[in-house]
């Protein structure tokens, strides 16, 4: 049985563990090393049983905890070419800790199978296709403005598909973010809408994949009930029926997320 758990999720942090028996991988750590710890620790993960951490990008909420928790525990730490050369430019990356660039193609990694592909951001991100021990495939994809063919590549086949709903369009331009931010998080280097994400969730079901995970959350811009309405209201009108066509469940921002079985 293989598992999908968002440890916490938001613009305020990010890490995820894709676990199948006792072996698993970590995905970004964009909180202090107290609380991923704590987090791993009420799952009765240990650390040891980590076969890496896969990072997307170099933004704080997906690296801040990184260093602390990589001088306690030394795991080995994977990334695009781009990412891993900012992650040991800037020390992020104990020297004692492997480090890895990953490219397009499937790289084994423990137990587990990985492959990255780009994301379009405005900083070099990747997103990771993993295979598991027991032979299913699920993908994440968070910070992404736009839907490429390589994301939708990487997104098809799956049994399980964690994608970024970040933001409602009209909170987003009726709240309080200056224009420029509102115009970066818009672009094709920014975020991914709720809408944007309901319907390629739509087009992802079709074609056989029944659980997701909406990840990123905007705390500004988004509510967890409002991406699932928009969500569900895109599934309605083809006549898939939630909880029973498919799993959708909204990740929560500041505490693990129950698990998602894939």
């Amino acid at each position: 049985m293989a598992e999908f758990i968002s440890l916490y999720s938001g613009s305020s942090g990010n890490c995820s563990v894709v676990r199948c028996g006792q072996r698993y991988l970590l995905v970004d750590m964009g909180k202090g090393v107290r609380t991923t710890s704590a987090a791993l620790k009420a799952l009765d993960l240990s650390v040891s049983d980590c076969d890496g951490v896969l990072i997307t990008h170099e933004h704080s909420d997906h690296v801040k905890g990184l260093t602390t928790f990589l001088k306690k525990y030394p795991l080995p730490v994977y990334g695009s070419a781009d990412t891993v050369d900012m992650l040991e430019s800037n020390g992020v990356v104990p020297a004692s800790c492997p480090l890895y660039s990953l490219g397009g193609r499937e790289e084994d990694i423990g137990a587990f199978g990985v492959q990255a592909f780009p994301t379009s951001h405005d900083v070099p991100c990747v997103g990771y296709r993993i295979h598991t021990p027991d032979g299913k495939t699920m993908s994440i994809a968070t910070d992404l403005g736009t839907l490429t063919p390589a994301v939708h590549e990487a997104l098809s086949g799956c049994d399980l598909v964690a994608l970024e709903s970040n933001y409602d369009l009209h909170m987003l331009r009726t709240g309080p973010y200056p224009y420029y931010l509102r115009a970066r998080i818009e672009s094709v280097r920014g975020h991914l809408s709720n809408d944007e994400c309901s319907a390629k969730l739509l087009e992802l079901i079709q074609e056989g994949c029944k659980r997701f995970a909406l990840c990123h959350l905007s705390q500004d811009n988004n509510t967890p009930a409002l991406a699932l309405q928009t969500v569900f209201t895109t599934l309605g009108a083809a006549d898939v029926v939630p909880d029973k066509d498919c799993i959708v469940q909204a990740q929560r921002r500041n505490e693990i997320s129950p698990p998602l079985e894939f």
